[in-house]
């Protein structure tokens, strides 16, 4: 007999962080089997866009820069929050790509949206293949913001993967997905 499987009923919920970069909510729920759970903390997050962009020499562009909570210098794609006002994911998409590479696509392909910790985070992040993705104007970074430009030949990213150098959970994803949608190009 196949078990099925129904959603949790909130009770009640409480803002009990509020930043404006993190928001903690503590959840009263009714789980389907009746038990209740008074301190269900969830982390409110803002959606984030994620870009694989892709040169016409077929380099691949990723940041690398430090962050703070693994306490770690990372390759990652460019990407980061959609911010209060921009309607479409595309649009957070391009400014960051702008901001963190000084690169800029007119051919941005939506691929994906995924749950980053279904479990405990509410944000989602929208996955976008950038082709003809070219320079155009130097870096526009944040206060806090020490980003390195990498550019590395997209047949060197899967390795890069597989050998470790490439490790944030949402770049080693949305890596895997374009290469696979390139893949049918070929």
């Amino acid at each position: 007999m196949k078990n099925e499987i129904q959603p949790w009923e909130t009770l009640k919920s409480d803002i009990v962080f509020d930043h404006k970069w993190y928001q903690l909510r503590r959840d009263y729920v009714r789980l389907p089997n009746g038990l209740e759970l008074d301190d269900y903390f969830v982390s409110v997050r803002r959606n984030v866009a994620l870009t694989f962009p892709l040169t016409d020499d077929n380099h691949v562009i990723f940041v690398r820069q430090y962050k703070h909570g693994v306490q770690d210098i990372l390759i990652e794609l460019p990407g980061g929050v959609i911010d209060e006002g921009e309607i479409e994911p595309l649009e957070a998409a391009k400014r960051e790509l702008l901001e963190e590479t000084g690169y800029a696509s007119d051919n941005m392909q939506f691929l994906l949206q995924v749950a980053d910790n279904p479990t405990k985070d509410t944000n989602k992040i929208y996955f976008f293949l950038a082709r003809n993705a070219h320079q155009v104007s130097a870096q526009n970074l944040d206060r806090t913001e020490n980003i390195e430009v990498v550019k590395v030949p997209v047949a060197d990213v899967e390795g890069m993967i597989m050998s470790g150098q490439i490790r944030v959970s949402g770049s080693v994803a949305l890596c895997l997905l374009a290469l696979k949608e390139l893949e049918k190009e070929i």
